[in-house]
């Protein structure tokens, strides 16, 4: 059975539950949280063993029931109707099982550090880069992750240039890679005296958030430092001192920057962990690359080019490129509604890699 093959194989329950009882062992210690970022760690590696592990463990005892409830059919034959409610749960367990097997790569369980930047279209793309922020961080909230603004540039006339913001919790890196691209709007134009329709473009990028642990290979002289006052909201002390950092990595132009605290400091720390997980993404793309699984290229803007199309005009809808799934309500989507989005690019990934 399905159930047996994702139990003993694609999720290592017996390891799982093993590593779950190891981290429990070390949270009960008085001396956990001396290093909170690396108990923050632990915790969420906790959470994520337990996202696969309780719904296995339920999947497993909704077997057990049906095959009791199988074996006294022929004893009694009104327990037939209990069989069928519990074949629909299990099915429905199995869909879930199914999904989080689609979320296996090796960084998959990572956080995710998502980065927004508005392309072609002038002030309504600058717009439309702070309604997908908005976007992501509702979605967050919705599923109970974190999200953490570590930087924002906003732009004089409306919206942001850019900002990123971290993502913590069950997997979000698995769920959230597949938004790496670029989102185009259709809407009538709120900056156009004239009413006309507008085609705006945002492009996204998403990285791990890398544990320390995991090595990835940065020397200091290929990496410039720049100091800047930080620009945005946040009081007078942001605009009054250079506390903002950024990173550039020069042999491949990969850039991290941070401006959320006013310890300059910490914003380096920051930034340095950004451009780990940017250098870690990189070598990931080199690995599908390889494996030629690769759906999109995020340095392409433009027409055709993109992998959602959101509009509000002349009809309201979102349609996702690849999946071919829509959803008929843009503010609902604006509102976090994506999971829908993101399991159906997962089931889209899944039937692409079989074809290769």
């Amino acid at each position: 059975m399905l159930v047996w093959f994702l139990y003993e194989t694609v999720f290592d329950y017996a390891n799982k539950v093993a590593q779950i009882e190891k981290l429990d062992a070390e949270m009960a210690s008085p001396t956990f949280w001396d290093v909170p970022e690396k108990a923050q760690e632990t915790v969420q590696q906790l959470k994520n063993l337990r996202s696969v592990v309780e719904p296995l463990r339920g999947a497993i005892n909704s077997c057990n029931d049906l095959a009791e409830l199988v074996s006294m059919l022929d004893e009694d034959p009104s327990v037939a109707a209990e069989v069928e409610t519990e074949i629909g749960k299990l099915e429905i367990s199995l869909e879930q099982l199914e999904l989080k097997a689609l979320l296996s790569g090796p960084m998959d369980e990572c956080g995710a550090i998502l980065s927004v930047h508005a392309r072609e279209g002038g002030l309504d793309a600058n717009d439309w880069a702070e309604m997908l922020l908005g976007m992501y961080t509702a979605w967050a909230q919705k599923n109970g992750y974190s999200a953490e603004l570590v930087d924002r540039s906003d732009n004089e006339g409306a919206g942001i240039t850019q900002a990123t913001v971290i993502i913590r919790g069950p997997s979000a890196y698995g769920y959230l890679k597949g938004e790496e691209g670029i989102h185009r709007l259709v809407r009538i134009s709120p900056y156009n005296a004239e009413g006309k329709r507008q085609t705006s473009f945002a492009a996204v990028d998403v990285s791990p958030e890398v544990s320390d642990s995991v090595e990835i290979e940065i020397l200091e002289k290929d990496v410039r430092e720049d100091v800047y006052r930080a620009s945005g909201a946040g009081g007078q002390h942001v605009n009054k001192t250079s506390s903002a950092i950024r990173l550039t990595h020069i042999p491949t132009g990969i850039v991290a920057q941070c401006q959320s605290d006013r310890s300059q400091h910490k914003n380096r720390a920051q930034a340095w962990k950004m451009l780990r997980a940017r250098m870690a993404r990189v070598e990931e793309e080199k690995l599908e690359a390889e494996q030629a699984i690769k759906y999109q290229n995020k340095t392409v803007t433009g027409f055709g080019s993109q992998i959602r199309n959101y509009f509000l005009h002349p009809d309201q809808r979102v349609k996702d490129s690849r999946s071919g799934f829509q959803i008929g309500n843009f503010h609902v989507v604006l509102a976090g509604e994506l999971q829908g989005f993101l399991e159906a690019f997962l089931k889209y990934k899944m039937v692409k890699e079989a074809q290769s």
